[in-house]
């Protein structure tokens, strides 16, 4: 780095950046030393040559040793925050020409990257704003309850944590018109759990790919995104699912809700108990329409989703979902809508 200039590089590319050598007398300060010596030469004239001024007793030396040198540290006050300034200036400078170079090889770098590695870091971007919203929560009063018609013959799941494995030897026939979605694999108990709790952290690689492949099965992708939409309602009031720490229901508690159980057979459910959070999201639900449709519409979704979720998941599996950012949503929301009442 030259006295002169520093600059950063930005592929080739050299931003010059005046530095002005803080090690040398500037024009205000050879302007102090002018003033001062002016003013000393004039006061030795006044007080000493023509003896003008001069006062007896130590009051008057006291006196006339402020008349001569206060002027004198005013002026070099003044010189010094002059040139404080400027080395602020130069550093602010500096600094700006470094964060430019850091942008532009930023820009070179992302130009340069695949597209799809373009679009997983939109989508890195996007999951971690939505793990930063579930940090806020909001409760309060309301009246929903999450009932679901008992159908005559269950119909066959699609989430590979209701439905069970095919045979290896069984062969499916593939008729015409086939969704895309339903020649995909079965999406894995241990993808779908780690998917509702959506990833820890920006760099959460596993998480980030359990729910890509979560949201290629569309009955787990509609709950995730009725999920993400409470979660990131619930944030504008400050409402975080990591800052709750709910009373956990045993699994079979939660098969009699598979089951259909209501009301107080299901009361263990509902183990928020921040009062804060409850009364936020209960006075919320009464005064905010969309908040109240997109509540209702998680509670049906999650209803759903575990009735086919209980039949082929094991206790393990139950205990997991249960832990979930998604879980413990539909504890604090159930409870506002009274479904365990």
């Amino acid at each position: 780095m030259s006295p002169k200039s520093t600059g950063f590089n930005t592929g080739g590319a050299q931003t010059p950046v005046p530095a002005g050598s803080s090690e040398q007398l500037s024009g205000v300060e050879w302007a102090a030393l002018i003033l001062s010596g002016v003013w000393l030469l004039a006061a030795t004239l006044f007080f000493v040559v023509l003896g003008t001024g001069m006062r007896e007793g130590a009051l008057g030396l006291v006196l006339t040793a402020l008349v001569i040198f206060l002027p004198v540290a005013m002026i070099w006050v003044a010189a010094i925050a002059a040139r404080t300034a400027r080395i602020m200036r130069e550093e602010s400078a500096r600094l700006h020409a470094a964060i430019e170079g850091i942008r532009q090889a930023y820009i070179t770098q992302a130009k340069a990257q695949k597209p799809q590695a373009g679009a997983d870091m939109s989508v890195a971007r996007k999951l971690d704003e939505i793990a930063a919203a579930q940090r806020k929560t909001e409760t309060a009063l309301a009246t929903f309850s999450s009932t679901r018609p008992q159908p005559v013959a269950p119909p066959p799941a699609r989430t590979a944590a209701v439905r069970p494995a095919a045979r290896e030897d069984a062969q499916v026939a593939l008729p015409l018109g086939t969704p895309a979605e339903d020649m995909l694999p079965p999406l894995e108990r241990s993808d779908f759990i780690r998917a509702l709790n959506f990833p820890e952290t920006a760099e959460d690689k596993a998480g980030f790919a359990s729910l890509r492949r979560a949201l290629k099965d569309r009955p787990t992708a509609q709950l995730i995104q009725a999920a993400q939409d409470v979660l990131t309602l619930l944030s504008q009031d400050g409402i975080y699912m990591d800052d709750l720490r709910p009373d956990m229901a045993r699994p079979e508690i939660w098969r009699n809700f598979a089951g259909g159980a209501r009301g107080r057979a299901i009361a263990a459910l509902g183990g928020i108990r921040d009062r804060s959070s409850l009364a936020l999201a209960a006075a919320r639900m009464k005064s905010d329409p969309i908040f109240r449709d997109a509540a209702h519409h998680f509670l049906r979704r999650f209803d759903q989703m575990f009735s086919s979720f209980a039949e082929s998941a094991d206790d393990h599996d139950i205990s997991d979902l249960s832990n979930t950012r998604t879980a413990r949503a539909f504890m604090l929301l159930g409870r506002v809508a009274g479904t365990f009442d």
